[in-house]
């Protein structure tokens, strides 16, 4: 079977059909700091909200703020046109669009009754008291769903679910470990496409798909055509088609910082047997996945450092998107942090349709270029 048909990135997949088509429910997720362990527990399956393949948010575009993002805006659209077939919704603070993109939907269409609508908070700064807060908003989640779905979610399921998800985090590691190789024998576009399709499938189904590949690997040939080695860093990147760009014009992409690519699921959750919850919600807040945490930047930072040194990358592209709250800004530290590790970064503005292709091609090819003439 094809690539593409194993890891289909489309928004309404055929691991969706099939699994609405046996009566269960589908609850989509804004953000990364919903657990999507306590709704599997539920027997329900979470899907990461995204706006893969969007090519018109005009209709979003007039009821989200003139300073949004455009994935943002691409995301609304899409649960306004009814592309994902969901039974629920849980939302989070990861940002203020994040928000923006519940609220609205919310208001847009807001008989809703036969579905589990719910947003939560998740703190900007690690301490007890926010990691008891937070605990608290997961709990007030997990009684949600247990009421929507009418079961008990209990510490076993609770700990089931993080086996589970465990097992997809370390499969994706080992994906990842793939690309440290000289000759790599996966492109940064195709892991991006497994890392989306994680995010939208039963992981049941996802952990044999990628054993399968993983076990194949050896017998995929290796790639030698590229000029340089790439990391991508920056706001939420969840179109394969912009990091081919990058790969066709010899940028091998590496590595990445991205929270639909590594950063999706990497660390395990740590179980105490005792505080199941307070494990997950540990786990979920302390996680370096953006700039959004106040405390967390070094962390982040040591991330990518420790990436650019394993992975060999000898350049960086920044992408972040226009307007975005958590990247904006995470620019001007990153520079000083590259300038004195010696690793060149570019940095790109882009917005989620891809409009701008051209302008990515020459920048990307201006960027290559110097690495080639410094290597």
């Amino acid at each position: 079977m094809k690539f593409e048909k194993l890891f289909d990135t489309s928004i309404s997949n055929e691991s969706i059909k099939e699994w609405k088509a046996q009566g269960k429910k589908v609850i989509g997720t804004i953000c990364c700091h919903v657990p999507e362990e306590i709704i599997h527990a539920a027997g329900m399956l979470p899907i990461r909200v995204r706006a893969t393949g969007c090519e018109d948010n005009s209709e979003a575009e007039t009821w989200m703020s003139s300073l949004s993002c455009s994935f943002a805006s691409s995301c609304l659209q899409y649960l306004i046109d009814e592309t994902y077939d969901l039974d629920g919704l849980i939302a989070t603070d990861g940002c203020m669009m994040a928000t923006r993109i519940y609220d609205n939907w919310n208001y847009i269409d807001p008989d809703k009754k036969d579905h589990y609508i719910h947003i939560s908070a998740a703190p900007r700064l690690v301490n007890d008291l926010s990691l008891d807060y937070y605990k608290n908003e997961l709990k007030d989640i997990k009684e949600g769903i247990e009421k929507f779905a009418g079961v008990k979610i209990t510490d076993e399921k609770l700990k089931a679910s993080v086996d589970l998800y465990n097992e997809t985090r370390r499969l994706i590691r080992e994906l990842y470990e793939l690309r440290m190789a000289k000759n790599p024998v996966i492109s940064g576009t195709d892991t991006l496409k497994i890392t989306l399709a994680a995010a939208s499938m039963p992981k049941e189904e996802f952990n044999v798909l990628l054993k399968d590949f993983l076990e194949d690997a050896k017998n995929r040939t290796p790639i030698t055509t590229n000029r340089t080695r790439l990391m991508v860093i920056g706001s939420a990147l969840d179109n394969p088609e912009y990091m081919k760009v990058i790969e066709d014009k010899g940028g091998l992409i590496v590595a990445d910082a991205l929270c639909f690519g590594s950063r999706y699921l990497w660390e395990p959750v740590e179980l105490d047997n005792n505080d199941v919850l307070g494990s997950i919600a540990k786990s979920y807040l302390t996680r370096p996945v953006c700039p959004r945490m106040i405390d967390l930047h070094d962390e982040l930072h040591e991330v990518i450092q420790n990436m650019v040194e394993e992975y060999k990358v000898e350049g960086i592209i920044y992408e972040k998107l226009q307007n975005c709250e958590c990247w904006g800004g995470e620019g001007f530290y990153l520079n000083d942090l590259m300038k004195k590790a010696n690793i060149p970064m570019l940095t790109l503005d882009r917005e989620e349709l891809m409009s701008n292709v051209g302008q990515l091609e020459v920048r990307t090819e201006a960027f290559i270029e110097m690495i080639e003439e410094e290597y």
